[in-house]
């Protein structure tokens, strides 16, 4: 937020107030409407995934899910804290801590194919008018796409050459070892080893059920492109309906990579700084600038973590697992 306030020092304030009050708010209810829709159906996601006969997740307990997750993302540098908030909701669900931190990690992956996609379908349609125009920035995104990259085909080796990712893995930690003591080491190896092959195992059963991963991929497509559609609407609030909504997603797709390499929590200062430089070719008033990036962090960000506060307050239902099974042992005994 101190990044937005030292952003309106340089800001007429009577322009900025009477953008303020002359914007479409009906549009900005929208944007709104959208960020908390596309996490509801990170919900129908996490039920897809989850839900295959042994295991049930009610929509109640699978919606609290990515809402958590967003409030933990926002509040720890590099979104760390997002997955273990999850791993926590999985469990206060019922749903068995192994399976819960194999079927997060599936998510993941799902999730960044999903993104890598988009992006690379942005990478053909708008990097080289962003490469001529902000050559800094291009660095920036493609040291995003880099880092992406580099976490899918880590994902993909344990999924599809298991054993080479093992022996790959003691190569690649062997120095760690230099500079450790020999058991916090061992502890350690022991540990990736684990999650190694917790991930390879639901992997192996999720490449089984292809038509639920399908499912996963599509929805998960879906809630981005709803996600990136933000900035539009944001727009549209601002009295800008001239612009081409494919190019303000495909602006939003390459913040979205840009913020992902910045250690801090909500990726603070390359979020403001890439919004700012990209948007400026639709904002060009500096007044409606800043008043735009204050409106998108708001949605984007504050929107997530508040209500992200608000599902940690709604206790899971903790029978979500044992549902099925008590069902059937009704009817057995009928």
């Amino acid at each position: 937020m101190g990044i937005l306030f030292f952003e309106l020092r340089t800001v007429n304030m009577a322009h900025f107030w009477r953008d303020l009050l002359n914007m479409n708010w009906w549009w900005l209810l929208v944007a709104i409407a959208i960020m908390i829709g596309q996490l509801c159906l990170e919900g129908v996601i996490m039920q897809v995934l989850t839900n295959d006969g042994k295991t049930h997740l009610s929509y109640h307990n699978a919606v609290r899910v990515p809402f958590i997750e967003q409030l933990f993302n926002s509040i720890t540098p590099f979104s760390s804290g997002g997955q273990p908030a999850e791993l926590i909701a999985m469990m206060q669900s019922g749903v068995e801590a192994g399976k819960s931190s194999s079927l997060l990690l599936m998510k993941f992956v799902i999730y960044q194919l999903a993104v890598l996609v988009n992006f690379v379908l942005t990478m053909i349609v708008g990097f080289s008018t962003v490469a001529q125009r902000f050559s800094g920035l291009a660095w920036l995104i493609l040291l995003g796409f880099v880092t992406h990259l580099f976490t899918i085909a880590t994902l993909l080796l344990i999924m599809f050459w298991y054993k080479f990712t093992k022996r790959l893995l003691k190569i690649v930690m062997t120095p760690v070892g230099w500079f450790m003591h020999k058991e916090r080491f061992t502890a350690l190896m022991e540990n990736l080893d684990r999650k190694i092959d917790t991930f390879y195992e639901e992997s192996q059963r999720l490449k089984k059920e292809k038509k639920r991963v399908a499912k996963a991929v599509v929805l998960t497509m879906i809630q981005l492109l709803i996600y990136y559609s933000i900035p539009y609407f944001v727009l549209l609030a601002l009295g800008h309906s001239d612009v081409n909504p494919f190019s303000v997603m495909s602006m939003h797709v390459m913040i979205v990579m840009i913020t992902s390499i910045f250690p801090i929590p909500g990726g603070t200062g390359g979020a403001e700084y890439s919004f700012r430089t990209l948007f400026s070719t639709f904002l060009p008033n500096a007044s409606q600038l800043v008043l735009g990036m204050l409106l998108w962090r708001f949605i984007t960000y504050y929107v997530g973590m508040f209500s992200g506060v608000v599902a940690l307050a709604v206790p899971a239902h903790k029978d979500a697992e044992q549902a099925p099974k008590k069902s059937a042992e009704v009817d057995n005994n009928a």
